[in-house]
């Protein structure tokens, strides 16, 4: 499914001024839904500015107003909006300069927060190497005192797609480990 243009400011918006649930905001912006709740609770976001997805033409009222009264109806993006939405890049990624000290701070947030990734999956979203992972792992990075997990999205190390799609692999991985294991009993 597509997503609005400005996801996580129009995900401000919804929040701020609607009682929409967490799950229709998180399906209609593409984000995750603990990304919602912690635009709610203030902690994702800030300074950012609310997106009015209606005014902006993406999404028409009446959807809008029928969510609202019940909530296993999903907002639906307009068709008009769609066309300017982009498909992912296929190429290479490119991290700037200024935000490679930024990766140490993404590890390890992924680390404290998804620990069921693996190291090559990690490499894969971040860019890094598994000797940083492990240096950072086992504290002893030669930065260490200066690391303070921050979101790599929110760095702009990876998009939410990606960090979504690996953390589902993960666990899918985890759970085919679980299945095998009882077979094997």
């Amino acid at each position: 499914m597509t997503q609005p243009l400005m996801p996580k400011a129009t995900a401000v918006w919804l929040v701020e001024n609607t009682t929409l649930t967490f799950d229709q905001i998180a399906d209609f912006c593409g984000l995750h839904i603990l990304e919602i709740q912690g635009i709610a609770d203030g902690d994702v976001a800030t300074g950012i500015m609310g997106v009015d997805p209606v005014a902006g033409g993406q999404l028409a009222r009446d959807n809008l107003e029928a969510a609202l009264k019940d909530p296993s109806i999903a907002l639906i993006l307009k068709n008009s909006a769609a066309k300017y939405t982009h498909a992912p890049k296929t190429k290479g990624r490119y991290t700037p300069v200024a935000h490679r000290q930024d990766k140490p701070d993404a590890i390890a947030w992924i680390v404290k927060n998804h620990p069921e990734l693996t190291d090559s999956q990690i490499v894969k979203l971040i860019g890094t190497t598994k000797k940083t992972i492990e240096a950072i792992r086992d504290k002893s990075h030669w930065n260490n005192q200066n690391i303070r997990p921050r979101d790599p999205v929110l760095l702009g190390l990876c998009t939410q797609t990606d960090l979504h799609t690996m953390i589902a692999r993960a666990e899918g991985n985890k759970s085919d480990a679980k299945a095998s294991k009882k077979k094997s009993a």
